[in-house]
């Protein structure tokens, strides 16, 4: 198939680093576990960055996967810092470095606390990596840095003998960079030595379970067939099938959903069957009884609403 269709799922990022930040703060910051209290929640403020960097109207304008977090400090109380993560596959219009500071400006307004700022590069141009942004006018010059961390620059030895899960996520993304022509049984193989090499790190379930989906759907195969081989293949390594495919996943959702359907098609039918038969009876002693409308929800157990309407029904047809 034409190299074209292989895809590489950004949005997988956002997610990831969620799902990571801890572990992500430590890969990054050396020191991260002196300066951040850890044991506090991570606030992700995605709505709040969305009020202050809306997209523009018909698509245009459409921003890189990004991330605002609140973290907290282990001193100085409740001060806290917000660490803006950009993460960018491509050059784009290479204008990083501007939308870096325009970003650094209205979230210290925004907020009036300190702001650390990393802008990770996952393209596969050597010659971009982007840290600063200056601006000169008549005398006047700002001069803004932000952290840049290049992942084609990583070694992939030092990523594989790393403990952090999060280089894990980087070695992905390296590989997926540096063999982005191989084939559907070369991908299938990598994907394979990726979890591999996750099973080696100690982390929890939920954390397992987010790189799991990020090595798995960071880059996609050519043939979505090939898809469901890598996870019977996972099964196999673990030697027991917990993890279900998405053709799997499919199948037994439509198959709930068609269960659950007919059930609620034999509910309405007898339902309907059992209005029917009240309607008739109800009618019998508007008709052939000549009763009340009183007796009649006595002796039919329905309410007398019901009655009127069989009784207004019967008028119109006369």
């Amino acid at each position: 198939m034409a190299k074209s269709s292989r895809r590489i799922d950004d949005p997988l990022w956002k997610s990831i680093l969620e799902q990571t930040f801890s572990h992500f703060l430590k890969f990054i910051f050396p020191d991260a576990e002196s300066v951040f209290d850890l044991s506090k929640q991570f606030d992700y403020l995605d709505k709040e960055f969305e009020s202050l960097f809306p997209p523009q109207p018909n698509g245009k304008g459409v921003r890189y996967v990004d991330k605002l977090v609140k973290v907290f400090l282990k001193n100085g109380g409740e001060q806290f810092v917000l660490c803006h993560v950009e993460v960018q596959s491509s050059k784009g219009k290479g204008d990083l470095a501007e939308r870096m500071f325009r970003y650094f400006y209205k979230i210290s307004d925004r907020y009036k606390v300190p702001v650390t700022a990393i802008a990770i590069l996952a393209d596969g141009n050597r010659n971009y990596r982007p840290t600063l942004y200056i601006q000169e006018f008549m005398g006047t010059s700002l001069r803004y840095s932000f952290n840049s961390y290049k992942i084609l620059d990583q070694d992939e030895l030092a990523l594989r003998s790393n403990t952090n899960p999060f280089a894990v996520v980087v070695l992905t993304a390296l590989l997926a960079i540096v063999h982005k022509n191989m084939t559907d049984e070369e991908l299938k193989e990598m994907k394979l030595d990726l979890y591999d090499e996750m099973m080696k790190r100690k982390m929890n379930k939920k954390t397992r379970q987010g790189i799991y989906d990020f090595l798995t759907y960071y880059v996609s195969f050519q043939n979505s067939e090939n898809f469901h081989i890598f996870e019977k293949e996972v099964e196999t390594k673990l030697g027991r099938s917990n993890i279900m495919g998405t053709r799997e996943y499919l199948l037994d959702k439509a198959k709930k959903q068609g269960l659950e359907k007919g059930k609620q098609e034999e509910r309405a039918k007898a339902k309907a069957e059992k209005l029917a038969e009240k309607r008739t009876f109800v009618r019998n002693l508007i008709e052939e009884l000549k009763l009340a409308d009183d007796a009649i929800v006595r002796i039919a157990e329905v309410s007398l609403d019901f009655v009127k309407k069989v009784r207004a029904d019967l008028s119109k047809k006369k």
